[in-house]
Formats: structure tokens, C-alpha cells, sequence
């Protein structure tokens, strides 16, 4: 059985607007800008990010790439001791130099995904990294933040936030499940 959305589309997408706003103000060249996706549910958060971007800033173009970094199933059930990054988008499109990069994920937890692709932007040449997630759960275990954070929301260990983000679950919401409840959707 589905628990009811904590969070439903409208209200995400005024959230989205917010972060939008906060990224714009910490951007000074939307040039030299490439907004970074972390597969899966970070890459249409980032794209919904550079639309709204693009209309602030009324440029046509925003530059995007995505990286695919895995350590936890949706229902953060370990998958790997260390954190798999692969990021044939980002070796492909070379050096960063001169570029600021904004890293978008959905959930910031314990924060081994995103210190792993900020530590792999930089040995790119990123001259800025900034970091935006939809979801900060207040609970790194590592020394970073996300520059913009959409949500704070302080669960219980044993919940799970749970992203749904078109293309890959058919409504933008947020729901809240406990771990083992089955609620949870594999990525």
C-alpha cells in the first residue's frame, strides 16, 4: 500500500523555483556554468534546475552532464562498501578548467556519493563547485553540505526519503516509508 505524498508536485515545483532563485544568486557567469546530474533521480532535477535557470538568466543553453555514482539501493540497503562512480559523460567532455560546475542530486544522506563527485569534478579542473539537492536529511557523516537545499527534512534512521521524479516514477512527489515496508522502488 502507497503512503500519501508528504510532498506533491505543486509544492515541489515551487520548491524547485526557490532553489533556482539561490543558484542564480550564487552564479556569477551562467557561461561557464555546467550543471552536473547524479543518476538517476539527480538527472531530471537537474534538468528541471537549467529550464528554470535558463529563463532567469535568458540564455538558450546551459551545459549538462551527468555522472552515474552507485553505493545504496533506494531503500539504503548498502549495495557497495565503497561508493562506483562512473562518469563517461564527464571524462568525455574533458577538462573543467575555468568552469563552475553545480552537482545536483535528490537526497543528500551521509554524503559518500557527493564527496566522491565533488572529489572527481575537481580532479577535472573545476575552478567552483557548488552542490544542490532537493532532499538534505541533516544527517552527513561526511564534512560537506549542499550549498542549496531545497528541503531539510530530519527522518528517523529507519525512514526512507523517497524521490519521485518523472520520467522514472510518473508523479514529482516526495514520500516518506519506512525501511522494509516495500513502498521503496529499486533504482
Amino acid at each position: 500500500m502507497n503512503q500519501p505524498a508528504f510532498y506533491r508536485a505543486d509544492e515541489l515545483d515551487a520548491v524547485m523555483a526557490r532553489m533556482a532563485r539561490r543558484v542564480h544568486g550564487l552564479i556569477d557567469d551562467p557561461a561557464k556554468l555546467v550543471v552536473v546530474g547524479i543518476l538517476r533521480r539527480g538527472a531530471p532535477l537537474a534538468d528541471r534546475l537549467c529550464a528554470q535557470l535558463r529563463e532567469l538568466w535568458r540564455v538558450e543553453r546551459i551545459a549538462r552532464l551527468d555522472l552515474d555514482i552507485k553505493r545504496y539501493a533506494d531503500d539504503l540497503t548498502l549495495l557497495f562498501p565503497e561508493t562506483r562512480l562512473r562518469d563517461t559523460a564527464v571524462a568525455a567532455a574533458g577538462d573543467l578548467t575555468d568552469r563552475c560546475v553545480l552537482l545536483v542530486d535528490d537526497v543528500l544522506y551521509e554524503g559518500h556519493s557527493m564527496l566522491r563527485a565533488v572529489r572527481r569534478l575537481a580532479e577535472r579542473g573545476a575552478s567552483t563547485i557548488r552542490t544542490a539537492v532537493l532532499v538534505d536529511r541533516g544527517c552527513a557523516r561526511l564534512p560537506l553540505k549542499a550549498d542549496v537545499a531545497g528541503l531539510r527534512l530530519e527522518v528517523a534512521p529507519l525512514q526512507i526519503v523517497d524521490v519521485h521524479v518523472p520520467p522514472y516514477e510518473p508523479e514529482f512527489a516526495i514520500h516518506i516509508n519506512r525501511r522494509g515496508s516495500g513502498d521503496v522502488q529499486e533504482s
